[in-house]
């Protein structure tokens, strides 16, 4: 099992499980249609669809099991911003794929990056991941341009690959392994570290 120590902090962030009090914060970007875009099957949600979104995430604070989701919200003084997940895809593989959606008002600062840094950070020294890779939507250029500032690699174009809003679509496949993420992070320095 994989529960990191809570909160997590970041030089201007703290990463914690989400709480059913999140919801006014989560429902703020959860209805925006910017914001569910490029999310598959997603439309902009009611009060009452975010509820049982945030009480699905508050259930998803450690990997218990293959298939298990790890879900923290994102926070500042101005409330949760995001949220970050970790899906842990293979036992055998020490493989997870990361996830994240942030309130659009937040952009620009660095905050999404400073986050997953975090939960990288997590993923590979605390619970021992090989390998973390993210996808997106090919017409996504901002979670594509996040996974890049990451330094993880695009390894693959999947080619009109899933249906996507009653269209094929292409999808974008980004990773990194925990040596490249140890060695990026040796020679990078202390982003969205904690201050020792």
């Amino acid at each position: 099992m994989f529960r990191p120590t809570y909160p997590i902090r970041t030089a201007r962030l703290t990463l914690r499980p989400v709480t059913l009090g999140d919801l006014d914060d989560v429902h703020a970007w959860q209805r925006r249609p910017d914001v569910v875009r490029w999310m598959l099957g997603a439309e902009p949600r009611t009060r009452e669809q975010s509820q049982a979104s945030v009480r699905a995430m508050a259930a998803e604070d450690a990997l218990r099991a293959e298939g298990d989701c790890l879900t923290l919200a994102v926070v500042t003084d101005a409330g949760v911003i995001g949220i970050v997940e970790l899906v842990w895809r293979s036992r055998h593989d020490r493989t997870a794929e990361i996830g994240y959606v942030f309130h659009p008002d937040h952009g620009g600062r660095g905050l999404a990056t400073e986050a997953v840094t975090a939960l990288l950070d997590r993923g590979f020294d605390e619970f021992g991941l090989h390998r973390i890779y993210g996808r997106c939507h090919a017409g996504n250029e901002a979670s594509a341009r996040l996974m890049t500032r990451l330094g993880m690699r695009q390894e693959a174009r999947h080619v009109r690959s899933y249906r996507f809003r009653g269209e094929w679509a292409d999808q974008l496949v980004f990773a990194v392994l925990a040596d490249e993420w140890r060695s990026r992070a040796a020679t990078a320095g202390p982003l969205g570290r904690a201050p020792t």
